[in-house]
């Protein structure tokens, strides 16, 4: 009888509360129910990218006798990478530290409990929010090795990968380091997600060479439903990649979420027409390849431009990215297997560079929104953009290499020829994709 006499009470306090937009902790901060509410959100969302977006994506890619391996490789990063990513990544890319790397304050989250914020949303969010950024960049690599690289070779390569290029790169950017403080504008991850992916998947495909029959035999995607799904999915899953980015339930993150989606169509419009145009017909590969392109350029920018730079941005992705992809394997013949450079790679180049000129005030109908705030000179902070692109490049090409040679000594990167031949479902994991091979 007591029970059903509080009940009411109980009822009407739990509406309550979903009206309060703010929390007050024991220690007198203020944890904001709004936008940890859209972080949480924003958090599943760019999880959902990789799982099943990208893993979907890259799998319709490549040959049916490989496409189990390229969906157990996604699905084993995230999992790796949320292990380590909570053992030292994260206290390392956003420990207080130095201007080049954090500290090992935060290792295994010492010292973070309910209460515990970052800003005004709890700092466990923030660390797992970060960890999803951490898993799709080494998922990204994938696609530059994809169909010849040994499972025990990948997960050994993401693990060291993590730590001496991504963990830096990031503390350098977001985590207190020396870029950030420079003033680099990288709003969701230009230089810490596409151009360090994009590169060292080049270099991975230049130092593991051409799968066997590249050039000489086709190799088209053999599931072009499933592709299109996953680019359905990372389209979605986006506008938490670059709206959460503004870790805010604000108008900086609605602008970031409505100039992620006018440069995702706008790269697929410009990549199909292209395509149209050079081939005489639109595919749908060019499509959702122009969508990845104009999604991965707006990326870095997203915080700073307005709908009219997204424009344009979506545009030269759909050109430039175009360009790279006939440019490096028709005349550099590099098998960079899914086009992780010339799509990621370039389009993070080109964004973090055009960040630098659509967020300045003396472009009018052009000018940055968001934290930005616009600029009122534009050569002084395409300086530091360059700086950024140059130094993210030289250091992540060089370290890639590094570690691929000291994967290839320990392990071996690459499957043999009759093992890439008979397709690494079987050879690496014993099962098949399907229960016919194509």
């Amino acid at each position: 009888m007591v029970f059903n006499s509080i009940r009411p009470s109980l009822a009407l306090a739990a509406v309550a509360c979903l009206f309060v937009p703010d929390v007050i902790l024991a220690d007198d901060t203020t944890m904001n129910a709004a936008n940890t509410g859209w972080i949480m959100t924003s958090t599943a969302l760019v999880l959902f990218m990789t799982l099943p977006g990208l893993a979907m994506f890259y799998g319709g890619l490549v040959r049916s006798k490989n496409v189990l391996s390229v969906l157990m490789q996604c699905f084993a990063i995230a999992g790796l990478i949320s292990i380590l990513w909570l053992v030292a990544g994260y206290s390392l890319a956003f420990g207080e530290g130095n201007d080049w790397i954090g500290d090992f304050s935060r290792v295994l989250m010492a010292g973070v409990g309910k209460e515990t914020l970052s800003g005004d949303i709890p700092e466990s969010l923030f660390m797992l929010f970060q960890m999803t950024f951490a898993i799709i960049t080494p998922a990204l690599i994938v696609g530059g090795f994809a169909e010849r690289m040994r499972f025990s070779a990948m997960l050994l390569f993401s693990g060291i990968w993590l730590f001496v290029v991504y963990v830096p790169v990031t503390h350098w950017v977001w985590g207190g380091g020396w870029l950030g403080n420079m003033g680099l504008y990288d709003f969701a991850g230009g230089t810490v997600v596409h151009i360090t992916a994009g590169v060292a998947a080049l270099v991975a495909a230049m130092v593991m060479g051409p799968r066997n029959g590249f050039g000489t035999s086709s190799m088209m995607p053999h599931n072009m439903t499933m592709t299109i799904a996953g680019a359905g999915m990372l389209w979605v899953g986006w506008f938490g990649f670059n709206g959460g980015s503004a870790l805010a339930a604000d108008g900086s993150a609605a602008m970031a979420m409505l100039v992620t989606h006018i440069s995702a169509a706008t790269g697929a419009m410009t990549w199909l027409v292209r395509e149209w145009i050079k081939f005489g017909k639109p595919s749908a590969l060019g499509a959702v390849t122009g969508m990845v392109a104009g999604l991965g350029t707006i990326t870095p920018a997203s915080g700073f431009v307005g709908p009219a730079g997204a424009l344009i941005i979506g545009l030269l992705a759909g050109i430039v990215c175009f360009s790279a992809t006939n440019y490096l394997k028709q005349v550099l013949k590099i098998d960079d297997s899914l086009d992780v450079f010339p799509v990621h790679g370039v389009g993070g180049v080109l964004g973090t560079f055009l960040a630098g000129i659509f967020s300045s005030t003396s472009l009018g109908v052009f000018s940055g929104y968001g934290f930005a705030d616009g600029i009122s000179s534009i050569g002084g902070q395409l300086k530091v953009q360059t700086i950024g692109i140059v130094v993210t490049m030289v250091f992540t090409a060089v370290a890639s290499y590094a570690i691929l040679k000291l994967v290839d000594h320990l392990v071996g990167l690459r499957v043999d020829r009759e093992e890439e031949i008979e397709g690494l479902d079987i050879v690496l994991h014993d099962e098949r994709g399907y229960n016919e091979i194509g």
